[in-house]
């Protein structure tokens, strides 16, 4: 574990709604490590299975845990119990993290938190169960954001224009879109000025955190974008200008080409397009792994 008289020892105990605050105060005092800080300590863990160094990435990603986990306290679920799980997935990913494809833990590790969570509310709810399709889970997930988009705040069942609107933007039925928001508007939300304590003091919605991401994670994600940007640059030299064109105006921008209009442009059938796409985006990619592979060779050094 990280030294220091001011670093809890072990991660704070989570029993129940009460002991959140104290929680979320403990939880500041493990820092914040740096990129080569991290490296080390995963490739220690990888190698020699030491469980100090898991223990210290784990403990210094416990601020994410709970900033992921507030963001979804509006299924009226004990915030506590959000954490808790979002924890057993920052554990899940922090053992299967692997320090040298060059990414920061914090960026690869959302995944493993948010499904954890995720997961744990489907459970609960008991609305949508292990066999059910992505569609619907992600109707589930996306419901509240988009009918807040929406202005959509009236009881009962949504207006026909916005019922179109949500099952067409997340590939639903209507019928389904109707039966989720009857579901969840049975289920209710916890109310944020609920008192934390018995005698009053405190309410959920002192301790939520603010919307804007956590430090670390923005620049784990900036740097992650700023390796992938570095690396594909890199890797774009290895194709010819027709195929730089190609997979350019196919895959890498806001506004994709159509395999027709590039047949026009360079006087070949749709096919031969997509047969250069392919074979572009394959040399891509081979590309991409020799990158990362140097890559690692030198973050080893």
């Amino acid at each position: 574990m990280a030294s220091g008289s001011n670093v809890p020892a072990t991660i704070p105990a989570l029993g129940g709604e009460a002991s959140l605050n104290r929680y979320l105060a403990e939880i500041k005092k493990f820092p914040i490590l740096a990129p080569e800080q991290e490296y080390m300590l995963a490739k220690r863990f990888e190698e020699h299975g030491d469980t100090d160094a898991a223990a210290q990435l784990v403990t210094s990603h416990l601020r994410l845990v709970a900033k992921i986990a507030m963001g979804y306290r509006g299924y009226g679920l004990p915030v506590s119990e959000l954490i808790s799980e979002g924890n057993i997935g920052l554990m899940q990913g922090v053992k299967k993290f692997e320090a040298d494809r060059g990414f920061r833990l914090a960026t690869y590790a959302m995944w493993w938190i948010r499904a954890s969570i995720q997961e744990f509310i489907l459970r609960s709810w008991s609305l949508v169960k292990m066999g059910t399709t992505a569609a619907q889970k992600k109707l589930f997930f996306n419901l509240r954001r988009m009918k807040a988009k929406l202005d959509a705040f009236e009881d009962g069942d949504l207006k026909p224009e916005d019922l179109a609107k949500i099952a067409k933007d997340l590939g639903v039925t209507e019928e389904e879109v109707t039966s989720m928001n009857r579901r969840m508007a049975m289920g209710g939300d916890t109310s944020l000025n609920v008192p934390m304590r018995e005698d009053g003091e405190g309410q959920w919605q002192d301790w939520l955190a603010d919307d804007a991401p956590l430090q670390d994670a923005v620049v784990a994600e900036a740097q992650e974008a700023d390796v992938r940007h570095t690396m594909l640059v890199s890797a774009m030299d290895d194709l010819n200008e027709r195929e730089k064109h190609i997979l350019t105006e196919r895959r890498l921008t806001d506004d994709p080409k159509t395999l027709e209009e590039l047949s026009q442009v360079y006087g070949v059938s749709r096919e031969r397009v997509r047969q250069i796409e392919v074979r572009a985006f394959e040399k891509l990619q081979k590309a991409m792994m020799r990158l990362a592979g140097e890559k690692r060779m030198l973050a080893a050094y």
